[in-house]
């Protein structure tokens, strides 16, 4: 009896043992998610390896897709794939599987997805909803042969909400037409003629086609700047309507690959109008969404509910003159956050502007510190001890000089922002921001020219682990930039001379 009793301690012993030494094992796996160094809390990231642009954006039945470039067997750019992930509210994103891999004609480049409720391509059965991705298709044997036709256009389906899809068997559904540089669809539905309209990138322009069901296109139109020899990269069109106006124009989002406000890549944007074929700029000098050195391939989410009604979007937050040399490790690259855009009118002026979406407030924490100023501050703050996440607000009535916000760590490590009034332009210093030596064109100063009628300066500004995001009044100024700290800011520091000065820090939570 004695020794059955010692045998039953030692089976419940060692039943504890594992059972113990399991849990502690998830803990320390679920407490190493997402917490390398560098890696953004607030922004979306692949788990592991290569990403670059937002692909097949689109709202379905209560979730936001985001698909975007992915390469999964490395931290480099190859063979491209769709990633995919959702997200309920725009803040946290839920990761899915790969969507789309590459076939016999190639890998899967940038494009689009729209959701086809009248199911003018025939893929929905009764009771179903399809949605339609498009994409380029790359054959990489193509280039490598030295052909032009290598970019041709194509669909897949899906009629589970996006977790399965399958490719169109007439692929591809348009051929190139003789074009080196020939890819990035991005589809909207045109209302007011009832047809589908598509436009891509074609070099150093947008072309435009038409079709009745995504599958027959023809071609209506190109639209570019004279004399431009710049390559072109994800576009998009759609209509917006005037903020406090009835009167609706359309934006044409162009990707720059070089010569962007601070060098390297960049968003741009046309306004104009479109007559179901061809799109008429106001002026054909394009307008930069995003000053900074890092939002490229923005393009805008479809099938938004009329009862939401904003246009929103998000941007891939690198750049090409570094994207595959910075210092991350297990992943590369992020998103930026998600952003509304709006249209608004000064004069006979168009601009667009964007600003983080509303939901971002949820991550919002209780403990908020409030500053009201002296009409000249040189003050040093303290930033709350959470997760090195913050929100700054700041508005400055009557800038009488340059407006400095610096943030220090420990090491000695400092990113300044501000507001410069005599030339009025804001900028971000981040050439003491961590390591910078991975490549020549990634230490800078960087500015955001602001040459709009303004009375106050309001800055609202989103710092992460290894970005920041600038939204300068109410978003007519917007800059991005990375940088890569080797230990978060632990403190803030303000000068500033202005009639009336108010700077508050918003603690925020993560995301993962």
């Amino acid at each position: 009896m004695k020794n059955l009793y010692a045998f039953f301690l030692s089976l419940f012993t060692l039943l504890l043992f594992y059972s113990c030494t399991g849990d502690q094992n998830q803990v320390v796996e679920k407490s190493d998610y997402y917490t390398e160094q560098y890696r953004p809390q607030l922004h979306f990231s692949p788990e592991a390896n290569w990403m670059n642009d937002p692909n097949g954006l689109v709202y379905h039945e209560g979730e936001y897709h985001l698909f975007y470039q992915y390469y999964p067997d490395s931290t480099v750019w190859g063979p491209m794939h769709w990633g995919h992930a959702v997200s309920t509210d725009l803040v946290r994103w839920e990761h899915l599987p790969i969507a789309l891999y590459p076939d016999s004609l190639g890998y899967i480049f940038s494009g689009s997805a729209v959701v086809d409720i009248d199911n003018t391509a025939g893929f929905a059965k009764d009771g179903e909803t399809a949605m339609v991705a498009m994409f380029t298709h790359h054959d990489i044997k193509g280039e490598q042969a030295g052909e032009l036709d290598f970019q041709t256009q194509s669909i897949a389906y899906s009629v589970d909400k996006g977790r399965t899809w399958t490719k169109y068997e007439g692929n591809p559904v348009i051929s190139n037409p003789g074009i080196k540089d020939f890819r990035d669809p991005k589809v909207v539905w045109d209302n007011e003629r009832s047809q589908w309209v598509m436009v891509l990138a074609a070099y150093d322009k947008a072309m435009f086609y038409t079709s009745p069901n995504l599958k027959e296109w023809t071609y209506a139109s190109a639209f570019g700047i004279e004399g431009d020899q710049r390559l072109w990269e994800c576009p998009d069109l759609f209509p917006m309507q005037v903020k406090g106006t009835d009167e609706i124009k359309w934006v044409l989002l162009v990707s720059i690959q070089k010569q962007g406000p601070n060098g390297g890549t960049a968003t741009s944007y046309f306004i104009g109008d479109f007559d179901g074929e061809n799109f008429i700029a106001d002026h054909r000098k394009q307008e930069w969404l995003d000053h900074g050195k890092d939002n490229y391939a923005f393009v805008t989410w479809s099938n938004i509910p009329a009862t939401d009604g904003r246009t929103m979007g998000i941007g891939w937050m690198s750049n090409w003159q570094y994207a595959q040399k910075v210092p991350s490790e297990k992943w590369r690259s992020a998103m930026t956050l998600p952003r509304e855009l709006q249209l608004r009118k000064d004069g006979n002026l168009y601009r667009l502007t964007n600003v983080p979406v509303k939901e971002l407030r949820r991550l919002e924490k209780s403990a908020i510190e409030v500053f009201n100023l002296p009409e000249i501050a040189l003050n040093t703050y303290e930033l709350p001890k959470g997760k090195g996440l913050y929100r700054f607000k700041l508005r400055c009535d009557e800038p009488m000089s340059t407006m400095r916000i610096r943030l220090r760590n420990s090491l000695g490590e400092w990113l300044e922002f501000g507001y410069f009034a005599n030339d009025e332009y804001y900028f971000i210093d981040r050439r003491n921001a961590g390591k910078d030596d991975f490549q020549a064109d990634f230490r800078g100063y960087h500015t955001g020219y602001a040459l709009y009628p303004k009375d106050d300066i309001l800055m609202d500004v989103i710092l992460d682990h290894s970005s920041i995001e600038i939204f300068a009044d109410d978003g007519q100024c917007a800059m991005s930039d990375i940088f890569f700290l080797k230990e978060p800011f632990d403190r803030v520091e303000l000068v500033a001379a202005c009639a009336d000065l108010e700077f508050e820090v918003i603690d925020l939570d993560g995301i993962w």
